[in-house]
């Protein structure tokens, strides 16, 4: 378990509260000396979002906020969560962790969905232990290209809204998209991101393969950025890297995997897996790969979570029997455990341990996840680590 000391937040909150404007940068995190660490270091919290969009979790959100409750609360055993609600929300908010732990705070921070690893900051640190935040240009994961709703503006005042309330000097990438799921990284300034997701054309069609690697070397401090070509079948974001391939500790990632070959996943696997075994790291160690297999059983949405969606004009909307991006590799890292997503599977038990033998002396919470999946995302896409 990683150990953090513990602080005290009233005085924080106070903060928070009251909103400081932060600095907003004008020069570059690596020029700074400040870089991505990983997010198996310690944290001083996690940013979450609780859920509303009818488009996006069914029938009011009901299920997918038992879900979010279970997720935070299991996270607040070892560190501050800053789950953020809009007017309509908060109340219900307050309401679902009254008394449960002092470690959950509620924040007035309006949102057009709940995915806070794409629409938060992302943190970088220097070596006296400054953090600041990083705020990406968000839209909604492809803009007029393929975007999948119409306006996200406020979504895309989230990072700057939380690094103002809570006191973060603040780097702005706009017009750069990017979004926290499609980056992954060692701590030691190597960084893991899929070539379906960052050249797609709804996000930064203008910059070469070089420039959008030169952007990611500059804001997250990375001297080595791997390619890999794709990540989960199926997965609306353009294939975000967080689903696939995920850093567990320095020289080693998880990589998500299937033997069957009639599975378009083997195909998309296989291709990653040839990229790392044959890649090093920033540090020029040989990368171990862990293969955790998806679900056997394809996931897919029911007529009846269909039902219970309100979809708005532009959003896009899933259909009966369509697959779900399902994969165990989008676990969270907490200070004290990592969240593992449980589908009900045969290949449950076996991806808890797995991914848990990676992480000696954390706790292993297995989340039953179907309640977040048919949003759209998972565990990890619901989280935003902020560093220690």
């Amino acid at each position: 378990m990683v150990m953090v000391e513990k602080t005290d937040m009233t005085g924080e909150m106070d903060k928070i509260n009251k909103t400081v404007q932060a600095e907003r940068l004008k020069t570059l995190p690596a020029s700074d000396g400040f870089h991505m660490p990983g997010e198996f270091e310690p944290h001083k919290g996690t940013i979450m979002i609780w859920p509303e969009r009818p488009g996006s979790w069914a029938y009011g959100a009901r299920d997918a906020r038992k879900a979010f409750a279970q997720i935070a609360e299991a996270i607040a055993e070892g560190e501050d969560v800053f789950m953020l609600a809009g007017p309509s929300s908060i109340e219900s908010a307050k309401a679902a962790f009254s008394g449960k732990s002092e470690n959950i705070h509620i924040l007035p921070i309006e949102t057009d969905d709940a995915w806070a690893r794409d629409v938060g900051p992302t943190f970088v640190k220097n070596e006296d232990g400054a953090v600041r935040g990083i705020d990406w240009c968000f839209n909604a994961w492809g803009g007029k290209v393929d975007g999948l709703y119409a306006d996200w503006t406020k979504d895309d005042r989230v990072a700057a809204l939380f690094c103002n309330k809570a006191g973060y000097d603040m780097y702005d990438a706009h017009p750069f998209v990017l979004e926290g799921g499609a980056i992954h990284t060692d701590g030691e300034k190597t960084v893991i991101v899929t070539e379906s997701c960052l050249l797609s054309k709804g996000r930064n069609p203008e910059l070469s393969k070089s420039a959008i690697e030169q952007k990611l070397k500059d804001y997250l401090g990375a001297e080595k950025i791997i390619w890999i070509p794709y990540g989960i079948y199926n997965d609306e974001t353009n294939e975000h890297v967080d689903n696939i391939c995920a850093f567990t500790s320095p020289g080693h990632v998880v990589l998500a995997w299937t033997d069957d070959k009639d599975d378009p996943q083997w195909q998309m696997s296989s291709a990653d897996l040839e990229i790392l075994e044959n890649e090093t790291d920033a540090r020029g160690r040989k990368i171990e790969v862990h293969k955790v297999y998806i679900p056997k059983k394809p996931v897919c949405i029911t007529e009846y979570e269909l039902s219970g969606f309100t979809f708005e004009e532009g959003e896009d909307e899933r259909e009966a029997g369509e697959r779900l991006a399902a994969s165990y590799v989008n676990f969270y890292i907490t200070n004290g455990g990592v969240l593992i997503p449980q589908f009900g599977d045969v290949m449950d038990e076996p991806a808890l341990k797995a991914i848990g033998s990676l992480f000696e002396g954390r706790r292993v919470y297995p989340i039953y996840a179907r309640d977040i999946i048919v949003g759209g995302g998972n565990i990890h896409c619901i989280t935003q680590q902020i560093p220690q």
